[in-house]
């Protein structure tokens, strides 16, 4: 267990941070929140095409929220209290070695991410829903964006986002499960699609150029 925890530890020191202040300033857009509202947005879109169904719709925004609640809030109130595992920005050992961006440093305690199971279990739970393979990629890579934002900030350890990772997707698959007992079948036309994807491109395309002004 010593052996992994110090693979963990060098593994971020090699992912974290950089020279470059245009990296500083991207990295900083993707991780926030915020940045991804409109994606959000985009996504209820695509379920009221489907549907066009306001009980339908509310049924995706619930299961939506309760991936959020068991993957993100479980894990802030109840698991990294309850593991208190330093984040590497905080670690009596490498914090000093950390590369902080912008003075963040985040909560004490970073086992596991929220960032990750939070951003997984909707991608999951949404890949399981629609089941077209540009749409998952997209999803996916979203998520993907999200944890390597944390590695960067060095604000979560690769096992952190590794279990976040895991934690999420089963959130995400477990939601489904349940969503699918009391939702109507509806079909996801690719043109609708292409909506959410061609805006998670959009805000991609944000972030570098407010990283470049």
């Amino acid at each position: 267990m010593h052996e992994l925890i110090q693979l963990d530890k060098q593994l971020l020191l090699t992912l974290n941070g950089s020279e470059s202040t245009f990296l500083d300033s991207l990295i900083m857009t993707l991780t926030t929140a915020q940045t991804w509202i409109p994606l959000y947005l985009a996504l209820l879109y695509v379920v009221w095409r489907a549907h066009r169904d306001v009980r339908q719709t509310l049924l995706v925004l619930l299961a939506a929220g309760m991936c959020v609640l068991l993957a993100g809030a479980v894990d802030d109130e109840i698991v990294k209290p309850l593991v208190a595992r330093w984040r590497p920005t905080h670690d009596p050992e490498i914090g000093h070695l950390v590369d902080v961006v912008n003075g963040y440093r985040g909560g004490n305690y970073g086992f596991f991410s929220a960032h990750a199971a939070n951003t997984f279990s909707i991608a999951v739970f949404f890949s399981l829903m629609v089941r077209r393979r540009f749409f998952v990629c997209a999803m996916v890579a979203w998520s993907l964006v999200n944890c390597y934002t944390r590695l960067y900030l060095g604000v979560h350890y690769p096992g952190d986002i590794t279990v976040g990772l895991l934690w999420g997707g089963f959130v995400g698959w477990l939601v489904y499960r349940l969503y699918r007992r009391y939702a109507k079948p509806a079909h996801y036309e690719p043109r609708d699609l292409l909506v959410p994807v061609g805006v998670l491109c959009l805000l991609v395309l944000y972030a570098l150029v407010r990283a470049a002004l």
